[in-house]
């Protein structure tokens, strides 16, 4: 076993539970206290309840969106508690300080509850030791945790740890709680189904769209049909004809249709006679493009980072590429479309729904309807995807606000139209590359980026590889909502860089393996300026999967393109091999390895990096966002065209490097390098370059 200490920042606390049991999980101190200790990354707030009748409850402090972290999170507890995972219970924890941040996002949630989880877990297994060793009169040394159950080695006997748990809440807690040593593991690192499995393809209501109250009303809403407009005025005398439609109120720049059933409020909404003006100016995609143009036609002000000498490295190379890359805006399109539950009565407000950030929804909620942030409950459902979108709290704030105006309880709910017109989009860009070239060298490398809102990279691979290096980025102002899509900038930046790395092998004449070897051999061994990025790692999955699929053995008829990446502290390396079909490619197989520290869950892992591989593709290959005159011209997944099962890989093969270290993010980093590597496929298939996404503006796919 290992010993953990508890940060400083943070205590234990083990209580009695009403009625008999026992809590487990920490507490934080104040915010002056806080102020004077380190500031060491510790995510607090787990609690473990284990009731007299043995039952034992998890409560999962972070929103589950489909990443599996309820799962993850109850292996880490069963592992440390020694007890069968499938005993604990889940629950998802409302909004409550205790729990510390309940944000879901950056791939994060499993990686900052390692340590405490196991903590909370092992702190239970030592205090029902320690229980049972003194009821029995012997030594806690002589006792150990098996099966949910404490058994002295000597007597043979046992106590199931519901008769231990009310005993052990009184016991003292450890100051270093022993952990155990990764050799002794049965549990983390093996195959587990995800806990709501079950529940979910037999229908079960599990999530915010789901909801239902007495006396709710359904609602749906009149936004502004373009950015850049604003509500003038309205008519609501023929929704209020509608059968079953009870009110129409204002919030703010729309109108709100509330109704006995979300068929009639859509009914409702579109009786509405409503006269919208301009508000500011209705922006057009083609607009945006001849901007980003122009913008990367002079440089930056200040460069993002300035290495070496790279106008002199230009100046004397023999050959200087120098293309463009373009990427659209994407919708965050997630399967559950944004709904909420509110209930705002008496100056307190109940809300429900799904969001990924409970905190700011809450207090955003409180400025909006001026009551104190203590009169706010919030309840936390299971959420049918976010990918970024819920990190923004719009949909709980005008819920609120309806309930307010209405003076009922009503669960608001967008159509997919709605949540594709009204979203805060990945925003799109160009980029513009320029290499020197010399000697059969790669010389200097500049990168420039535009695209609306802001899009820094400075320190993306290959910074710190190369002597002479620029990387400039230029904002385009703009009044469309932008915001994280699944792994923000990375989505783009790798796409761009990884393409444009592959041109640049192609010019050296060199493999583009090796290529990405050498250039991370200098990074390691000769850095230049700050390195982000952890060089040994890289070569880990680069060398990973090319032993994977057999790289520089091609199978006949079989086209490779290859890719790697880093973000949220994860590298990850893909070969994608295409076939043609009556001259159309098709993917046929897909290797990934990934270095992501220590795995917790198998089978979840191996589906997060499936499933950013299939979002990568379909994304790449397929989808667009435009806008004319401030409008989203696809706005369902029609013209907004999704990957369908049939031109998704037949197969993703998944390889993890070992690791003792704790895990690192791995629900967005599987998705950046697929996009570069199908491309780069293309190019080995048909000696064309792609360089703009959605590729079927450019090629059809068999």
């Amino acid at each position: 076993m290992s010993t953990s200490s508890v940060s400083r920042r943070n205590f234990l606390r083990v209580s009695m539970i009403a009625g008999g049991g026992m809590l487990v999980g920490f507490s934080t101190l104040g915010k002056d206290e806080k102020a004077t200790m380190d500031e060491t990354p510790f995510s607090p707030n787990v609690y473990i309840k284990i009731a007299p009748d043995g039952k034992i409850t998890l409560v999962s402090p972070n929103p589950e969106i489909g990443q599996g972290v309820k799962t993850s999170l109850v292996m880490l507890i069963a592992e440390e508690m020694n007890v069968d995972w499938q005993k604990i219970q889940v629950e998802i924890a409302p909004l409550d300080a205790k729990y510390g941040s309940q944000t879901t996002g950056g791939s994060g949630a499993v990686r900052s509850r390692y340590t405490p989880l196991r903590q909370a877990g092992a702190t239970a297994r030592v205090l029902l030791i320690a229980a049972a060793a003194d009821t029995w009169g012997v030594a806690a040394a002589d006792c150990y945790a098996e099966n949910g159950f404490v058994v002295s080695k000597i007597a043979g006997k046992k106590l199931s740890f519901g008769e231990l748990a009310t005993k052990a809440a009184s016991m003292p807690v450890p100051a270093n709680v022993p952990l155990k040593d990764p050799k002794e593991f049965k549990i983390i690192g093996t195959r587990v189904k995800d806990v709501d499995a079950q529940a979910i393809v037999t229908g079960k209501p599990l999530f915010g769209i789901d909801t239902r109250r007495e006396g709710m009303l359904f609602a749906v809403v009149a936004r502004p049909p373009a950015h850049g407009k604003k509500l003038q005025s309205f008519d609501d005398s023929a929704a209020l004809k509608i059968t079953g439609v009870k009110k129409v109120v204002q919030v703010k720049s729309s109108v709100a249709v509330l109704a006995t059933s979300t068929w009639a409020a859509i009914k409702g909404r579109a009786a509405l006679k409503i006269n919208w003006e301009d508000a500011a100016k209705l922006e057009s995609t083609t607009d945006h493009d001849k901007a980003f143009r122009e913008l990367l036609s002079k440089p930056a002000a200040t460069p993002n980072r300035n290495d070496g000498d790279v106008d002199t490295a230009m100046a004397s190379a023999s050959k200087v590429l120098d293309v463009y890359y373009e990427v659209p805006v994407l919708s965050h399109a997630q399967m559950e479309p944004l709904n909420f539950y509110a209930d705002v009565r008496d100056g307190k407000a109940e809300l429900y729904g799904p969001t990924q950030v409970p905190q700011n929804l809450v207090a955003t909620v409180a400025r909006e309807l001026n009551i104190p942030p203590a009169n706010i409950t919030l309840g936390l459902p299971r959420q049918g995807g976010g990918f970024g979108r819920k990190l923004r709290p719009d949909n709980g704030v005008e819920a609120a606000l309806i309930s307010q105006a209405a003076q009922c309880p009503v669960q608001v709910q967008w159509t997919r139209e709605d949540d594709m017109q009204n979203d805060f989009y990945r925003a799109s860009g160009m980029f513009r590359f320029k290499a020197a070239v010399k000697d059969g060298n790669l010389e200097a490398w500049q990168q420039s980026f535009a695209c609306l809102g802001n899009g820094r990279s400075p320190d993306t691979y290959p910074a710190g590889a190369l002597k002479n290096l620029r990387i400039e980025s230029y904002s385009l102002p703009t009044n469309i909502p932008t915001g994280p899509w699944r792994a923000p900038t990375h989505n783009v930046q790798a796409f761009a860089n990884e393409c444009f790395m592959d041109e640049v092998a192609t010019e050296l004449k060199k493999d583009p393996v090796a290529f990405r070897l050498e250039l991370l051999k200098k990074a390691k061994e000769q850095p230049v300026g700050r390195l982000a990025y952890d060089p040994d790692k890289f070569i880990s999955v680069i060398e990973l999967v090319a032993k994977m699929c057999n790289w520089g053995k091609t199978p006949a008829n079989t086209y490779r393109g290859f890719s790697t990446w880093f973000s949220f502290n994860s590298y990850v390396a893909q070969v994608v091999e295409i076939q043609m079909e009556k001259g159309k490619p098709k993917i046929t197989k897909v290797y990934c390895a990934v270095h992501c520290g220590r795995v917790v869950n198998l089978s979840g892992a191996e589906n997060q990096v499936q499933g950013a591989v299939v979002d990568g593709l379909g994304h790449a290959m397929y989808t667009k966002l435009t806008f004319q005159n401030g409008a989203a011209v696809q706005t369902n997944f029609g013209p907004y065209n999704f990957v369908r099962m049939r031109n998704t890989p037949l197969d993703v093969v998944v390889g993890f490097v070992p690791s003792e270290e704790n895990p690192t993010g791995l629900g967005e980093p599987g998705l950046p390098p697929i996009a570069p590597a199908l491309a780069n496929a293309l190019f080995a298939a048909t000696g064309k370059r792609f360089r703009r996404m959605p590729f079927t503006d450019d090629i059809q796919f068999a």
